[in-house]
């Protein structure tokens, strides 16, 4: 599948401040996982989204137009502990009022650490999702650093820490490029379906 037609619109510190859109797509998970990375290899492009080596760089609501179907929001990271108690926890709180708040999200896109997979916050993300009824996906990141010859097992076992069956989880590698396809698919169906 070919690359998404995707421009970056704004950056906003509350969710009441984006645009209306047809659907949406929210990625959000641990700093350092591989979100802006993620949407880089979803448009095809290396310098869309801003991609560091320090974690927690991602600090307000990114808006990105998708393929003129609907937009992306990548979130800050959690977990960040290089920044101070309170900016976390402003953070969190910006990010919990966006995804119960907004009205054309279709899809939350979570993202887990293939290679060491899911992390207490992880797991806390995903029960808030469950308990709230949020439609979401699980997208394992970091599949090249996983060795072939554990990639079953770990598979098997980061399904497990989400409670999840194997094929439920899609993984990817932005590096790489495995899984990217599938998940321009589903991105696809998400926007245009609403769901």
């Amino acid at each position: 599948m070919p690359p998404l037609a995707m421009q970056f619109v704004m950056s906003a510190g509350d969710a009441r401040d984006l645009p209306d859109s047809g659907a949406e797509v929210a990625v959000v998970g641990r700093s350092n996982v591989g979100k802006s990375s993620l949407v880089n290899a979803l448009s095809g492009r290396t310098g869309l989204a801003l991609v560091s080596k320090t974690p927690g760089r991602t600090r307000l609501l990114n808006l990105f137009t998708v393929d003129g179907m609907g937009t992306l929001v990548d979130c800050p990271g959690y977990g960040y502990a290089e920044a101070s108690k309170s900016m976390r926890a402003s953070w969190q709180a910006m990010i919990e009022r966006y995804l119960l708040e907004r009205e054309p999200l279709s899809m939350v896109i979570a993202l887990v650490d293939g290679e060491i997979g899911p992390t207490k916050l992880d797991v806390q993300l995903l029960d808030w999702l469950r308990a709230n009824e949020l439609p979401h996906t699980i997208v394992a990141t970091k599949h090249d650093k996983v060795k072939s010859s554990q990639r079953s097992k770990r598979v098997k076992e980061l399904a497990a820490g989400c409670r999840l069956e194997p094929h439920d989880i899609v993984w990817v590698s932005a590096a790489k490029g495995t899984g990217i396809d599938r998940l321009r698919s589903l991105m696809t169906i998400w926007l245009s379906t609403g769901g």
